[in-house]
């Protein structure tokens, strides 16, 4: 039998500028009882990642270019937040009243380019951005745990993403390292013997789905979530960034 579970951390600090993070989630594991393990999957909520590296602006120190004044007007934003969008993006892939679509320098496809001011300290006008390198930063991050601790833990940064086809959000890894992200299935057989010809399963989404339902997508105040389990996949290290469709594959782009 393959089982798992997911737990949250309660009482979670509020996290600033230059910030350990590896201390702090080591610490809040001490306080809510928990012993990190070797095979643990610590999720990590984009936020606490992009204030920890101090991924912050003051929209009124924003100049915006002619291109982010004509984009707002089309899309009735402030022509301050198009421009840290279009700064963040190396595509607009599609806009309507209201709403900017994005494709993130990480690869990621979002609203926004991922810009946000929901549980941010400061006033309207400061908005936070992803985190740079998600995938390199949850390396960084699994090498602390590894030094402080001497486990060998899987880390991903996971965001509130939408997608095509469905309503609502549902927890996506922006990051990863230390797991396959993408576990290629091409090859294996099915129950009848067939062989699997297109099925690539995205480990690293389904992980920050599950991660997603306990530390909750308001005020809750559970950014860090640790699954633990008998996982039944095995596969080489395969950042998230694998998970990003190649453009020429890309129906909607």
């Amino acid at each position: 039998m393959h089982s798992f579970s997911v737990s949250a951390f309660s009482g979670f600090p509020m996290v600033g500028r230059g910030d350990d993070l590896a201390e702090i989630i080591i610490a809040a594991a001490e306080r809510n009882g928990y012993a990190l393990q070797s095979g643990d999957v610590i999720v990590l909520a984009q936020k606490i990642v992009s204030k920890a590296q101090g991924r912050t602006i003051d929209l009124a120190s924003v100049t915006p270019s002619p291109r982010a004044r004509q984009l707002a007007e089309e899309c009735d934003k402030d022509p301050r937040l198009v421009e840290v969008i279009l700064r963040e993006s190396t595509e607009i892939v599609k806009t309507a009243r209201g709403l900017i679509i994005a494709a993130h320098r990480c690869g990621a496809v979002l609203a926004n380019a991922g810009i946000d001011r929901s549980n941010v300290t400061g006033d309207d006008e400061t908005v936070l951005l992803l985190p740079n390198d998600p995938d390199g930063a949850c390396a960084e991050l699994r090498a602390r745990f590894a030094e402080r601790l001497g486990v060998d833990v899987a880390v991903i940064i996971a965001d509130s993403l939408g997608r095509p086809w469905r309503m609502g959000t549902t927890g996506t890894a922006i990051g990863a390292s230390g797991l396959p992200s993408l576990l290629d299935l091409r090859g294996r057989p099915d129950l009848f013997g067939r062989t699997l010809m297109v099925s690539e399963e995205a480990i690293a989404d389904e992980l920050a789905a599950a991660a997603s339902l306990v530390q909750g997508q308001g005020a809750e105040g559970r950014p860090v979530a640790v699954i633990r389990g008998q996982f039944p996949w095995r596969g080489a290290d395969i950042p998230a960034a694998a998970l990003v469709r190649p453009k020429d594959q890309d129906l909607f782009r």
